[in-house]
């Protein structure tokens, strides 16, 4: 008896709270982004913004968009709602049977994953390029120094375009070998053949080649009589890196020429031009064009050019809410002082702040020490740059030099491509205070 009422005058155990899941917070984002486009001139979503529209406070926002402190079913069900979506039970999970499945938070590296809680939106930048590949025979060109996230925006328009039933393709011209590059012919097959593998299709490069009509031609009838065909929806492309290939002046001209001539197909008005307006295309890279190009055979003026901007001090104060650090403005301030509009730089400060591997005071104060925060990063850029002795003389004038610097095109334009400098009125400058400090130590010491 006094165990029956000693059990029933225990509280009632609390139900636990749900998270937000990888599908649910793919189809949110989407949304965001979609009535971002509509309602909010193509700029994102600011947590003050989202707590206007959906009447939830920026601490709750921050917890549903973290994904790691569980929240109850009405308040997911009023995010939803507030971007005219119908809360589905796969969208979200139960807080108790995710906890022990949760990935272990890593310091970021690379590209993001497309359902990451921390990937910040950047706005219209990914509107922009999920409307161009909408577009009968779209062409895409995306351009950002390496690590700025151009890959992770990309896999977010692919993933779009998938849920529209698009076939996608993502190509990293890297992946390819320095002999492959050497021979057009034997480029193109590579390149042909890699397609055709993601696609899931047989390779037929074999009854399409003939040598009797030269490389070019033999890409473009494979793809027009073979691959295209055997699509029954639109193709999007995405070549990743495609500056390895401007390393090959010979490929590059004849590459760059054919994904012209492609753009160009899908216009014709023909029977063909049907068939091309399946094709749609991304090109992602992170230098200006500097192998020589005609204007009529170059895919660098033709369709949309999007130039991926850093952060802004709104962006880095959502990426520190996201990692649930106190006094977000004041550590955005601090980190934009120290990397600039740097987004690998900034979501590595941010990761270390959160772990408390370093406090915000000794931030920029231990930047440079043997075991900071970003002694691996600066070692590894400088082992690059020590690869290119003509990049390293270029380098050396720029971080030495008390003023702003011209340089050959060329060379500024790689050391651009690294994201160490700026360009301002053909000037060039460090592009952030890390830099300048690092390489200055270096200089000084050889």
């Amino acid at each position: 008896m006094l165990t029956n009422m000693s059990q029933s005058n225990q509280p009632a155990k609390r139900k636990r709270g749900i998270l937000l899941s990888a599908k649910g917070w793919q189809r949110l984002q989407a949304a965001e982004m979609r009535l971002s486009q509509q309602d909010n001139a193509g700029k994102p979503y600011t947590l003050q913004d989202l707590s206007d529209r959906t009447g939830l406070s920026s601490n709750t926002l921050a917890r549903v968009r973290g994904r790691k402190v569980p929240v109850d079913h009405q308040t997911l069900d009023c995010y939803f709602r507030a971007f005219e979506l119908v809360l589905n039970p796969d969208d979200y999970t139960d807080s108790e049977s995710t906890v022990t499945a949760q990935r272990p938070l890593l310091p970021p590296n690379g590209q993001l994953a497309v359902d990451s809680p921390f990937y910040i939106s950047r706005s219209p930048a990914e509107g922009l390029c999920y409307e161009a590949v909408l577009q009968p025979g779209g062409l895409v060109r995306l351009k950002a120094p390496r690590q700025m996230g151009k890959t992770s925006l990309v896999a977010r328009t692919l993933m779009q375009a998938r849920e529209n039933q698009f076939a996608t393709v993502m190509l990293n011209l890297r992946l390819a070998d320095a002999s492959i590059f050497r021979d057009l012919s034997r480029f193109l097959q590579w390149f042909c053949a890699v397609v055709t593998r993601d696609l899931e299709l047989p390779n037929r490069l074999g009854e399409c080649w003939d040598d009797l009509f030269g490389a070019s031609y033999n890409c473009t009838h494979y793809f027009e009589t073979y691959l295209l065909p055997a699509l029954d929806r639109p193709l999007v492309l995405a070549l990743d890196e495609i500056d390895a290939v401007f390393e090959y002046p010979e490929v590059a001209s004849d590459f760059f020429g054919i994904l012209r001539a492609w753009y160009e197909k899908a216009r014709y008005g023909d029977d063909r031009s049907e068939l091309w307006q399946k094709l749609r295309l991304i090109l992602i890279h992170s230098t200006e064009v500097y192998v020589p190009l005609s204007i009529a055979q170059s895919p660098f003026n033709a369709g949309l050019m999007v130039d991926l901007p850093g952060f802004t001090e709104s962006q880095v104060q959502d990426l520190a809410q996201r990692y649930h650090l106190p006094n977000s403005a004041e550590v955005a301030r601090q980190v934009l002082k120290l990397v600039g509009a740097n987004t690998h730089l900034t979501h590595l400060a941010i990761y270390y702040l959160s772990t408390e591997r370093v406090s915000l005071e000794q931030l920029a104060s231990s930047a440079l020490s043997p075991d900071g925060i970003y002694s691996s990063y600066l070692r590894q850029q400088l082992s690059e740059l020590q690869q290119y002795p003509e990049l390293l003389e270029a380098f050396r004038q720029v971080v030495l030099s008390e003023t702003p610097i011209t340089l050959e095109p060329i060379l500024a334009f790689k050391l651009q491509s690294k994201g160490l400098v700026q360009v301002r009125s053909h000037q060039i400058v460090p592009s952030c205070e890390l830099y300048q400090q690092y390489f200055s130590q270096v200089f000084r010491s050889l």
